[in-house]
């Protein structure tokens, strides 16, 4: 069975009638999360209130904001693509990634939703509950295990065939963590200027350790080898090295997980001017064959 198929197994669970009324509804009908905070996040409701999920989405009894795309055109059994923003460490809303999850939008069979990592605002007025921690060792196992739910949630109220997770910078340390420790949540999962070893990232950029964060190399054993993963650096990129996601990579391949790694030449930090190339990349595993 592949990845993709596991996943279509586990979301097809859910009666057709109340995906289909999904959209209309609370971004989450449950708390999420599990033991004593899933249990007082029931007592208060669910997190995100009377919010459609395509504007808020619940995740371990946390609420996400959300911009949605392509969620009433792309019909039954659609793809799902999820578009993590990086740290924005020298402040401002994240909302750079809602244009491209707008373009992505666009394609048939899609829906794409640029998802605001917790404690972020999303620069209409709304933010994530949940902490960044000032925006600095903020890839902790809690955040990590939100965005997870998250992925869920999603999914499940779109009735999504697969998902595939693009994360840029501190979004793909983030995205390379949760397939680790929770692989059941994509089919695909695209790393753009990965900090994949977040301890060698600090240590290379002489910065102070971050203790709290998880980092995706120490998750590549519980990676589903047909999870397809893509990561891609810039050559140029001063930030995150292109040897962090190359290492990461030869990790997976090691194991005979379906990864590779994809160096941009010329090209920096940036999401913008990486994008040519993720967007290329991205067209190819949506085009790929799902069975």
């Amino acid at each position: 069975m592949t990845g993709m198929d596991r996943m279509r197994g586990a979301r097809r669970l859910a009666p057709a009638a109340l995906l289909a009324g999904a959209l209309g509804l609370a971004a989450c009908q449950t708390a999420g999360g599990s033991g004593a905070t899933a249990g007082a996040a029931a007592a208060e409701g669910p997190p995100c209130g009377d919010r459609p999920i395509t504007e808020a989405v619940a995740g371990a009894g946390r609420c996400l904001m959300a911009t949605t795309y392509g969620a009433e055109t792309a019909g039954a059994d659609p793809t799902l693509v999820v578009i993590l923003h990086g740290d924005l460490s020298s402040g401002g809303a994240a909302e750079y990634h809602v244009p491209i999850a707008q373009e992505i939008g666009e394609r048939p069979g899609v829906i794409a939703v640029a998802l605001v990592r917790p404690g972020y605002p999303d620069g209409r007025g709304g933010s994530s509950q949940g902490s960044h921690s000032g925006r600095r060792d903020h890839y902790t196992a809690e955040n990590n295990e939100i965005v997870a739910d998250a992925l869920r949630t999603l999914a499940a109220a779109h009735g999504a065939a697969r998902t595939v997770v693009i994360g840029h910078s501190g979004g793909a340390a983030q995205t390379g963590a949760i397939i680790g420790r929770f692989p059941e949540v994509a089919d695909a999962a695209m790393l753009v200027s990965c900090p994949c070893d977040v301890r060698k990232w600090r240590s290379m950029r002489n910065r102070s350790a971050w203790r709290r964060s998880q980092s995706p190399i120490e998750f590549a054993d519980g990676v589903a080898a047909d999870l397809r993963v893509v990561a891609l650096t810039g050559g140029s990129d001063g930030n995150t090295r292109p040897v962090l996601a190359e290492e990461y990579v030869a990790a997976l391949t090691a194991r005979g997980v379906d990864a590779r790694f994809v160096l941009i030449p010329g090209r920096g930090h940036g999401f913008n001017g990486l994008w040519p190339t993720v967007r290329r990349e991205l067209t190819a595993l949506l085009d790929a064959p799902s069975g």
